[in-house]
């Protein structure tokens, strides 16, 4: 019952769902548009990283390297390090909702800047998620839809990846240094053997998306190895992730049926600078998740669209599932009104997105 509440109350999918009845007057999807791969590999990814959440990974790498801080801007070039380097492997939402709160609880105790700092957790959090083909679940929709080699993809990724790191260090230097007594560090141990086993599970997945094994094969392995540690790691996996994704391709198959929309898209993506763009734009609007699908049904220029939806994830706060997490988290625990934090958010966002729109379209410039 706890599952199913928690699927019932997801927004994103309760828009999702209204969507999906909504088109079906228009049209009847087609099975073959549902992208099943995509699935599999999003719910085995989910798994993985509630199995990471119960043995308290991310936990200890966090207190670990917190209390080495000498003061607040190297504790928060730590706390982007980190954030970079976590959702590379468990999400975008999973490093800001444990990171944050563990950044504000240090900020209350000594007086610390937080607006600029949460910001930029939340953005280094989208560059890391970015980076690998799994951090994000539109990078596992475009791998297993335009059938990217690994080389390619990082061929992609790692330019961006530099880009957004000058971005970060940009920003940082607008953070006061303000000396930090020793923050004490947290009693809490890695189980070695059950983190390397999920790992290599992880590695599974990972294969699946690159369609070395057929993708259900890293998802089951994930499944039996959840159940095997603790049977209530299943009841906090993010299944309305899988069914809001499996909403997105209903709708596209629909959309993909009426001219106008065909035509209006087409339009649109007709060059790699203009799905660059496109992709930019109505991430905004819509979330860059839903962006991705959509356009991706329509081109062929998937390193625009990559560029893109990624940088895409900067801007509004609907720009990416992450910038929602972001808000919510400053909203329950910081020390601030949410709505000074906001405008905050919505201006560095903005910023970082123009600039790093530009280090994008000089990057698209190489690539093509």
């Amino acid at each position: 019952m706890t599952v199913i509440k928690n699927i019932a109350k997801d927004r994103v999918l309760q828009i999702t769902a209204f969507l999906v009845v909504l088109s079906l007057f228009a049209a009847r999807p087609k099975l073959a548009d549902i992208s099943f791969d995509t699935l599999w590999s999003i719910l085995g990814m989910m798994t993985v990283i509630q199995i990471f959440e119960y043995l308290h990974v991310l936990d200890y790498f966090a207190y670990r390297l917190t209390s080495l801080a000498a003061d607040s801007r190297q504790l928060l070039l730590m706390f982007l390090g980190l954030a970079i380097v976590a959702a590379m492997f468990l999400t975008n939402d999973v490093t800001v909702i444990t990171l944050i709160p563990l950044y504000l609880e240090i900020a209350k105790k000594y007086k610390l800047p937080e607006i600029l700092p949460v910001t930029l957790i939340g953005m280094a959090a989208n560059f890391g998620s970015a980076f690998t083909p799994f951090g994000n679940t539109h990078n596992i929709f475009l791998m297993s839809h335009y059938t990217i080699g690994i080389g390619e993809f990082f061929s992609w990724s790692i330019p961006l990846l530099i880009a957004s790191i000058i971005l970060l260090l940009g920003f940082t230097l607008f953070v006061k240094k303000i000396p930090l007594p020793a923050v004490g560090f947290q009693d809490i141990h890695i189980q070695t053997r059950p983190t390397v086993i999920t790992a290599i599970v992880a590695l599974f997945i990972f294969a699946g998306v690159l369609k070395f094994i057929p993708s259900y094969i890293g998802a089951v392995a994930a499944i039996l190895l959840a159940v095997l540690y603790n049977k209530t790691i299943m009841k906090k996996v993010d299944y309305a992730i899988v069914l809001t994704f499996a909403g997105f391709f209903v709708i596209v198959s629909v959309l993909q049926q009426l001219p106008w929309v065909v035509n209006l898209i087409s339009g649109l993506v007709s060059s790699p600078h203009s799905v660059f763009l496109t992709s930019i734009l109505t991430s905004q609007l819509i979330s860059n998740v839903p962006s991705t699908v959509l356009i991706g049904k329509f081109t062929h220029y998937a390193a625009a669209l990559f560029l893109g939806s990624n940088i895409g994830g900067l801007g509004s706060v609907v720009g990416s599932m992450c910038n929602l997490l972001v808000y919510k988290e400053y909203a329950t625990w910081g020390n601030h009104h949410a709505g000074k934090f906001l405008i905050g958010f919505l201006a560095f966002n903005v910023i970082g997105l123009i600039v790093l729109a530009g280090m994008g379209w000089l990057i698209l410039d190489f690539v093509y």
